[in-house]
Parts: structure tokens; C-alpha cells; sequence
């Protein structure tokens, strides 16, 4: 019998329907993406206002409405996860009728968002040269593995590939493990993330100049950077770092102790908070030794430290912990599972965990985490069925009567 808790009931999320942001009513965007990264990235920017059309193929869409199961109501959770805000429109845009009505919807977008290694969007007349020419200050994102040029810019690639080029997962677990992927798909994430930056940065350059802008995103690189602290310090300092667990090789105490109960995070990262955290547990003494009186002279008594402070906070139960180190405003939390995250009321007090009311029954969501003038995104658009937008978009974008959008129905372009 599996010992797990059972998934958070949608019905015990808050709702949240506030109204959308605005900060980038007038762009348009054409999302001619699929999987995460770039549908993140799309979902970022509808997210601050933008409109987003999801071009998706015929019949199939996207190619992530098939991951799952988890599913809800029929629909891949993962979809459901970075879609939101979004009109959805089918079109086979490798047919020449498909293509040229891709012309004049392009004609009409701010930004074009592609993710085919690049002797494809060459094939398919999506690079970033043809598309341009059809709009000069078009802002072109193309966010592959390995970027647009080099001897690997051709080859396909995923989340786990691109995290174990970049260092990470020899990094993530404990010292006597295998090298681990981090538990979501950050390189996904994060590329999406330095695709929407850049592309407002891209619209800011065009609003003072009109220029547009070739943006290139590479999944390594974008997961490499994340790396920086662990690789400069390799480079500056000689030292190969290697797997520690929940123990960070620099603080030198950083990581995750047992307490009586459930195990805690501990992050003692400066001398102040040193100080604190024994006078906290009512051993001012330690805080005061000349041993300890650095982070350099920490670490050279570490395996010490750790023994000491393991033995005191076996001690009691976590919650008394937290409530001491809250008060004491020392560095410490708990290591929740989805299911506790689910249910962190700080995080639903705040509308970042939440769920919204569709047809399609209830929704959950996980929130933009920004706040522009105390406001975050609301949901004024659920993730899209497959093609929902097909016949507005086409109507209002590229000026086509419903008789023949109809027409291209049956031949299977849209």
C-alpha cells in the first residue's frame, strides 16, 4: 500500500479571476513552439499582457497535450502548466496555402517564437532571414538546445540532455549516488525564462529605434549559466567540485539536519546569522568561540560543527525549531513535498497557488510569482482547446472570410 499523501483536492485551492496584466497589451506574439521551453516562454509573456497565438498542427497540436498521464478532465496537466492566457489556432504551415497565411499573420506579430534546431527553420522558411523580411522589426526568438550556429547546433535535444551537459547533474545528490536530474525541468524553465527577458529587452531597443531583433537561446547555455558560482569557482579557485547532497561545499554550514521528527534546511550563511543561531539554542558560548569566528575558520572545523549541531537539533521536533528560528530570524525551513507545497497557506494567501472556474471544469494554477504594482497575472484565458481561436484569429489577423477558412478545414490546412 503506497504510504503517500493523496493529490491536493482542486476544490480545497483558492479561486483566483483577477483581471489580467497590461504591461504588454499592444504585442503580439505568434508561439509556433511546442513541449515546454518555448511555450513557457510564450506563457510569460501572456502572462504580462501580451496577445499569444499558439499555432499548433492539425489534428495533434502540440505535442506535449499527449504527455501524461497525470490528465485531468482528458487534458495533460503538463500542457495545462504553461499554456494559460493563450489563443490556440491550427495550421499546417508546411502546405503552401498554410504558409502563406503564416505571411500575413507574421506580417501582424510583434514577436515570432520558434524551437527547431536551425537547418529546419531554414526548411520550413521560419529562420529568422525569411521571416524578417516579411517584417523588419519583427523580434525572432529561436530557443533551441544548442543555440544557432557551432557543431552542435542541428542536434535535437531535451531537458535531461541539456542539464547533463551543463554540469548540474554531476553536482545533484549525495557523494555516494549516480548523477541525479534536478526533480523539474529546469533548463526548460530557464530557457524560457531568458527567452522572455530578452525579449523585452528586444521590444524596449525596437520602441527607442524600431529595430528588430535576432534573439538566440540555447538550452545548454541557458542551464550552464545557472552553474556560475560552481564553475567560476572552479576556474578561479582549481577546485573540481563534487556531489555533496544537501550540504553546500562553500558555507560552511548549509544544508539539511534531522531534528526529533522530520528533517529541516539550515543556512547559516553569514556571521551575523552565526551569531544568532547559537544564541537561538542557548549556547551563546559557540557563537563567541575565536575557532568559529569566520566562515573560513567554520569550514576548516565543519565535520565538528555539523556533529554538534546534529546532536542538538535531534534534540526537539521541527516545528519547535521553526518557531525559534523564526523568531530569531535564523535561516531555516522545511523540506515539503508537492502535496505540503499545495498546501503552504502563505503561498495561497498570496494567489500563487490557485485554481480558476472554465468550462472545462476547474483549472489548477501556479501563479507568475511577480507582482507589478501589487498585481500578478490573472487567468482571463484558460489554457486553449486545440484550434479554439481558429476562426477569429484568421478573421482578424490575416482577413479571411469564414467561408474559406471553412474551405481550408476540409482540406485539412487548419
Amino acid at each position: 500500500m503506497s504510504l503517500e499523501p493523496p493529490p491536493a483536492p482542486i476544490d480545497a485551492v483558492p479561486r483566483k479571476n483577477t483581471r489580467s496584466l497590461d504591461l504588454l497589451k499592444d504585442i503580439r506574439v505568434l508561439d509556433l513552439t511546442s513541449s515546454i521551453a518555448g511555450p513557457y516562454a510564450a506563457q510569460l509573456l501572456a502572462d504580462m499582457g501580451a496577445t499569444v497565438v499558439k499555432v499548433e498542427p492539425p489534428g495533434k497540436g502540440d505535442d506535449v497535450r499527449a504527455w501524461g498521464p497525470p490528465f485531468l478532465n482528458g487534458e495533460s496537466l503538463w500542457y495545462l502548466s504553461v499554456n494559460r492566457n493563450k489563443h490556440s489556432i491550427t495550421l499546417d504551415h508546411a502546405q503552401p496555402e498554410g504558409y502563406a497565411i503564416l505571411q500575413k499573420l507574421v506580417a501582424q506579430a510583434d514577436v515570432v517564437i520558434v524551437n527547431l534546431v536551425p537547418r529546419i527553420q531554414r526548411k520550413l522558411r521560419l529562420d529568422v532571414q525569411t521571416l524578417s523580411a516579411l517584417k523588419p522589426d519583427l523580434i525572432h526568438v529561436s530557443l533551441t538546445g544548442f543555440g544557432c550556429n557551432g557543431e552542435r547546433a542541428d542536434l535535437p535535444c531535451y531537458d535531461l540532455v541539456a542539464e547533463g551537459y551543463s554540469g548540474v547533474m554531476e553536482l545533484t545528490g549525495e557523494p555516494d549516488s549516480p548523477p541525479q536530474k534536478i526533480g523539474t525541468p529546469a533548463a526548460d524553465l530557464l530557457a524560457g525564462q531568458d527567452a522572455a527577458l530578452a525579449t523585452l529587452a528586444a521590444l524596449h531597443r525596437r520602441g527607442r529605434d524600431g529595430a528588430g531583433c535576432a534573439i538566440d537561446i540555447s538550452m545548454v547555455e541557458s542551464m550552464t549559466r545557472f552553474m556560475s558560482p560552481r564553475i567560476l569557482s572552479y576556474l578561479g579557485g582549481g577546485d573540481l567540485p563534487r556531489r555533496s547532497g544537501g550540504r553546500d561545499s562553500v558555507i560552511a554550514i548549509y544544508q539539511v539536519f534531522d531534528t526529533a521528527d522530520k528533517p529541516i534546511t539550515l543556512a547559516l550563511g553569514n556571521d551575523a546569522v552565526w551569531g544568532r543561531f547559537w544564541r537561538a539554542v542557548g549556547q551563546p558560548d559557540v557563537a563567541s568561540d575565536s575557532d568559529f569566528a569566520t566562515n573560513a575558520l567554520r569550514r576548516n572545523h565543519r565535520a565538528r560543527l555539523v556533529q554538534l549541531i546534529a546532536k542538538l537539533l535531534r534534540e526537539k521536533p521541527r516545528s519547535h525549531w521553526l518557531e525559534v528560528f523564526s523568531r530569531e530570524r535564523v535561516p531555516a525551513g522545511p523540506i515539503q513535498d508537492v502535496h505540503e507545497v499545495t498546501n503552504d497557506a502563505a503561498l495561497q494567501s498570496r494567489g500563487f497557488i490557485y485554481a480558476v472556474e472554465t468550462d472545462r471544469g476547474v483549472l489548477p494554477q501556479i501563479g507568475l510569482g511577480i507582482r507589478f504594482d501589487d498585481a500578478s497575472e490573472g487567468t482571463s484565458r484558460p489554457p486553449p482547446d486545440l484550434g479554439a481561436d481558429t476562426v477569429s484569429i484568421l478573421t482578424q489577423w490575416a482577413d479571411i472570410d469564414p467561408s474559406q477558412i471553412e474551405a481550408m478545414r476540409r482540406r485539412r490546412i487548419i
